[in-house]
């Protein structure tokens, strides 16, 4: 192994694309002229399973003979401009209302990226959770695996508890470990 393959740097970008399905995708940022290498097991070491087109991403990346590659996924924002769509309960809560809900632990029922939506299971309670493709993306998703430990935060909808954010389980428990919600 060379010097060059041993340095190791922090740099910020946006999720060009990623692909579950492949086990990959690449990043852009303004600090390499090439795209970093996203590879899914890097991405699950982070907690979660996909990340969605667009999302900030701050990762540690490495220089190989293969090309730049990120090495560990240090935060994941959700892509710029992104709101909580809640459609006809859109009227209901305020942005800051909605970030004030309490963090529920839960496990992925089933989660179809083509029908755009799903179910999770909170611990504790017997109903299902809604989890629509859109919330999803705004929180920095692209979709979910059934099994997948996740928090949500969850609103009464018209039809029942929706889910207005999802986290991943880790960093859900990274954030409380700093003392943030």
């Amino acid at each position: 192994m060379t010097e060059e393959d041993k340095a190791v740097q922090v740099v910020q970008g946006r999720v060009k694309w990623f692909d579950p399905a492949k086990g990959f995708g690449f990043i852009v940022s303004d600090s390499t002229d090439a795209d970093i290498l996203l590879h899914a097991n890097v991405l699950r070491n982070f907690g979660q399973s996909s990340v969605a087109d667009g999302a900030g991403i701050s990762v540690r990346i490495q220089t190989t003979q293969r090309g730049v590659q990120a090495i560990e996924v240090l935060k994941i924002e959700p892509p710029e401009g992104g709101i909580i769509p809640l459609g006809e309960d859109a009227g209901v809560h305020s942005p800051e209302e909605l970030l004030a809900l309490p963090l529920e632990p839960a496990r992925v029922k089933w989660f179809d990226k083509t029908k755009g939506f799903g179910f999770a299971n909170v611990f504790g309670r017997p109903e299902d959770v809604f989890i629509h493709v859109e919330v999803l993306r705004v929180s920095g998703f692209a979709d979910l695996a059934s099994g997948e430990a996740v928090v949500l935060r969850v609103a009464e909808g018209r039809r029942g508890r929706m889910a207005v954010q999802v986290l991943s389980w880790e960093t859900a428990m990274r954030d409380a470990g700093d003392g943030q919600e």
